[in-house]
């Protein structure tokens, strides 16, 4: 029977350039360190056990030490130079942003008015003035100069004045 059909793996080639011998002290090594490593896991594990026991017996929670890490990672951020030049830009954006809405607004603003004195806009504020005051003057005299239309039934407006 060969190897394979007994259950064991076959034996991989050695690495090109190193001999068995050599081949065979990496792989103890190998083995070695990975022991290490689970032993130095179990220790950490240990290690941060007692920590949080010690904090626990200090009265420390984790939320205070979260909010702690937070506000210094945030002093941190707000003493980057990353952040200052954001924060630089930003506010000469919003102040040019501003003086621009100033003017825009200045601008609407004496365009209303110049509308509003001109003689087209005079003429239908007259206009106006004048079809109100034929509305509530006929209304307070009773009298309705509004023409009716058609199948409306002659029938009064009510004595609210809409304006």
């Amino acid at each position: 029977m060969d190897s394979a059909s007994q259950g064991v793996a076959p034996r991989t080639p050695a690495v090109e350039g190193l001999t068995e011998v050599e081949e065979e002290e990496l792989r103890a090594e190998l083995a070695k360190v990975e022991e290490e490593i689970v032993t130095l896991r179990q220790v950490l594990a240990a290690k941060e056990r007692h920590c949080g026991e010690l904090k626990r017996r200090l009265g420390h929670s984790t939320l205070g030490e979260l909010k702690q890490n937070l506000s210094r990672s945030w002093h941190d951020v707000q003493v980057s130079t990353a952040y200052k030049k954001t924060q630089e830009t930003l506010s000469q954006a919003g102040q040019k942003t501003s003086a621009a809405l100033s003017t825009m607004g200045s601008a609407i603003s004496r365009k209303l008015g110049d509308m509003r004195n001109s003689a087209t806009f005079k003429s239908f504020e007259d206009r106006v003035g004048t079809i109100k005051s034929k509305v509530v003057g006929s209304r307070e005299n009773g009298i309705d100069n509004l023409p009716s239309s058609p199948g409306s039934g002659e029938q009064p407006l009510p004595d609210h004045a809409p304006f």
